[in-house]
């Protein structure tokens, strides 16, 4: 509720119908809505950037700001502490800090990577072209990636000897540095951000070899919107009408790529517009618009499969509790008016 300084010169009149007027501010008052990523202001970013200049929000009664991420882990304890009301991370990262962390307010409410990123990014010149491949090779892999997370998903399907593959612990800055020096056969990581780094860095797309998990027996989902189950419970409309801005905002990166990444550039100058245009189109069409996104819109998920990607997680994974997909993902908030069809 807004709070006003009421002067003795207005008069009790006016002072009466300045309180009247203070009780029903609230109804309009701009909810505050701190956003975090999971990662910095690349290409895949560009949406939510659209959606704030074009006033999507806004039109939603909402003050967003958005904020960079430090990999997939990071934007979850952040959401579920309260510091930030909403995210975007890994709902598959987000079942194992559930698990750890029970009772934790933080709960996925909108898919928006329907297939998941998730990548093996090697150079065939170092010998890397199949996921036998990796054996025998070092595998450059940041702890907190959300790629690393599923890698061992991705080595049962495949049948790989993790004894054989030497993993090496690396930073997110030197990740694609190491590859385009050859110090790494290989490394972890999201498609469309380890390919064009490693672009960008000298290494020719001809000699990448990208082994999406997703092509290779992995049925996991990837990043959603996440937010503190308090601040949704308390504020249902707001977290509505996030999702729903959202969506107009993926809707129009998918129609105009390049328009969309213009939105970025204000807010990361030193970025490659061409660069970051490819990186969203990736994003687009091997992650966000898929063939059930085109049908149903975006935002939902499966129940079937969803239960198939808890399995495959428990293959890997020793849940403390039984995994109950309740906890990770809540459609209560989805927009019911259409406005998540994509095309």
């Amino acid at each position: 509720m807004f709070h006003r300084n009421l002067r003795n010169t207005f008069g009790a009149v006016a002072s009466a119908v300045l309180l009247g007027a203070a009780t029903l501010a609230p109804a309009h008052a701009e909810t505050k809505i701190p956003f975090t990523l999971d990662w910095k202001f690349e290409g895949p970013a560009a949406p939510y950037f659209v959606a704030l200049d074009k006033g999507y929000y806004a039109a939603e009664g909402l003050g967003v700001e958005i904020s960079e991420g430090a990999g997939s882990l990071d934007a979850i304890p952040k959401v579920a502490t309260g510091a930030f009301p909403m995210g975007f991370t890994d709902i598959n990262s987000l079942m194992k800090f559930l698990d750890q962390n029970p009772g934790a307010p933080v709960t996925a409410v909108m898919m928006v990577y329907d297939k998941p990123p998730f990548a093996v990014v090697g150079r065939k010149s170092l010998g890397i072209e199949t996921p036998k491949d990796l054996e025998g090779k070092v595998l450059g892999a940041p702890p907190p990636d959300g790629a690393w997370a599923q890698f061992p998903i991705f080595a049962a399907e495949q049948g790989l000897d993790m004894a054989k593959i030497t993993v090496e612990p690396v930073g997110f800055p030197v990740r694609e540095p190491m590859l385009a020096e050859g110090k790494v056969a290989a490394i972890t990581g999201f498609s469309f951000t380890s390919t064009l780094n490693a672009k960008r860095l000298g290494v020719p797309m001809e000699d990448q070899t990208v082994l999406l998990m997703a092509d290779y027996g992995v049925a996991l989902y990837g990043n959603a919107i996440i937010v503190n189950t308090d601040f949704a419970k308390a504020n249902p409309e707001a977290v509505t009408g996030f999702i729903r801005a959202t969506a107009k905002g993926w809707k129009d990166a998918v129609a105009a790529p390049a328009e969309a990444v213009e939105a970025l550039i204000k807010r990361n100058p030193a970025a490659d517009p061409a660069m970051e245009t490819d990186r969203l189109q990736m994003a687009i069409d091997a992650n966000v618009l898929t063939d059930f996104v085109k049908e149903h819109g975006m935002g939902s998920v499966e129940a079937d499969r969803f239960a198939k990607a808890i399995e495959q997680t428990k293959s890997v994974y020793e849940f403390k509790a039984d995994p109950d997909a309740s906890l990770y993902f809540d459609a209560q908030y989805l927009p019911t008016d259409g406005s998540l069809m994509l095309q």
